[in-house]
């Protein structure tokens, strides 16, 4: 630290910073403390500020020789023990995070003297930022249901258990496909939909109905496009903003095919992330004009009654069975018909779930060109369209179908336009 005319030790300049920062950590607890008088606490600012100062001090006063600084983190230990049963049997509080905080205070100075000093800044953030996130943290985990640490549990297994140890060899001979490639296509499309499910669920869990689209559409833009059908024929008066979420989850579908592509097939990507992008802001386009157009005098919120858990066993079965059928398929298609059977192939698939065809094309490395690849997703998700806006149109009791359809067929129009370029 340089100052005009002179410049500090480096021991004093990290004192004053241990002490200042000491103080500040201080100062949150007295804050708590001074919020929740019912807990006691063993001290505030200036008692963190000497433990900081003190574990500085022991650790400097020896150079090399740690064994002063060992004893006083052990002292200190014991009075904080002490601290805590007195707590806990006179006061029936049983909370740590001061003494927690009280420890890390006493290791300011081995920090700052051995990290770096974004590592000591980091460390302070992290504390301040938790310590004020206590109501917060309260908060989210009253959301959280008996099965949500199962599903953290099962997404890492999927993750970071399974997927290192499945073999990358060849499945059989003739198909490049392997079963490392096909689980890493259960984790991408399980890691979309996990995040989804946590934005809807804990940072938006009163979603209106435009938010449902969004998040729903990163999902599954047709079951989404199912449920919100469903939801506005039971809605009464205004239901435009219904046909609003149901193209913005159209739009996300956009989106999230383009990060698989990014992922999966970066050639692929060079040649269509420029298609997709006029798809997704066209249909988000679409959507908004009709939100601000036909407002409603209110928007429907928890149009979900319950969430559905995304890493269910049995759809990770469910895709992984798909995706080796239409990998077979894909191969027998091509191999026997050509161009003219796969596009005629995605045009099918359309009925159904497209992302195993899809990421069993992006990644198969079929004897096709990159522009038929291109083609053949653009095909299938036009079929899959046509589904959507079809069924919608059906199942909505023909509420808005006139804006419904015209609004899908826009959308299908400019994408059929795009196969032509690719």
């Amino acid at each position: 630290m340089t100052i005009p005319g002179f410049e500090l030790p480096e021991f004093l300049t990290n004192f004053l910073l241990v002490t200042v920062f000491s103080l500040i950590l201080g100062l949150s607890q007295r804050k708590l403390q001074d919020s929740n008088e019912a807990s006691p606490s063993f001290g505030t600012d200036r008692t963190f500020t000497f433990v900081g100062m003190l574990g500085y001090i022991l650790y400097i006063v020896r150079p090399g020789d740690q064994l002063l600084f060992i004893i006083g983190f052990v002292i200190i230990s014991i009075f904080l023990m002490l601290f805590y049963f007195f707590k806990m049997f006179q006061a029936k509080s049983y909370g740590l995070t001061s003494i927690a905080i009280a420890l890390l205070t006493y290791c300011l100075g081995l920090i700052i003297i051995t990290q770096p000093f974004w590592f000591f800044l980091l460390i302070i953030s992290v504390v301040l930022i938790f310590t004020e996130l206590k109501k917060s943290f309260m908060n989210v985990s009253k959301q959280f249901d008996k099965d949500e640490f199962l599903t953290l549990a099962k997404f890492m297994v999927m993750a970071g258990v399974v997927l290192p140890i499945v073999p990358n060899t060849p499945i059989v001979s003739y198909l490049s496909i392997t079963p490392y490639q096909v689980w890493m296509a259960v984790v991408v499309i399980s890691s979309i939909s996990y995040i989804s499910y946590l934005l809807k669920k804990f940072i938006f869990p009163n979603s209106g109905v435009m938010l449902i689209g969004v998040l729903g559409g990163l999902y599954s833009s047709t079951a989404t496009t199912f449920i919100l059908a469903r939801k506005m024929k039971e809605a009464k008066g205004n239901t435009h903003h219904f046909v609003a979420a149901i193209v913005m989850a159209t739009a996300m579908m956009y989106l999230r095919i383009l990060i698989l592509i990014l992922i999966f097939n970066q050639e692929l990507f060079q040649t269509v992330w420029g298609m997709f992008l006029v798809m997704f802001f066209l249909t988000t386009a679409i959507s908004l004009f009709i939100r601000y157009k036909y407002r409603a005098v209110t928007v429907e919120k928890q149009i979900f009654s319950e969430e559905k858990n995304p890493l269910e066993f049995k759809i990770a079965i469910l895709f992984t069975v798909l995706f080796v059928a239409f990998t077979f398929v894909t191969h027998f298609t091509i191999e026997y018909f050509g161009s003219g059977g796969l596009q005629l192939l995605s045009f099918i698939v359309g009925v159904s779930d497209i992302d195993p065809f899809l990421l069993n094309l992006f990644q198969g490395h079929y004897a096709v060109s990159i522009s038929l690849i291109g083609a053949a997703t653009f095909q299938a998700i036009i079929s899959n369209n046509i589904l959507k806006a079809g069924y919608a149109f059906w199942i909505s009791g023909r509420k808005n179908g006139i804006l419904l359809m015209v609004s899908f067929a826009i959308i299908i129009a400019v994408n059929a336009l795009l196969i032509f370029i690719v």
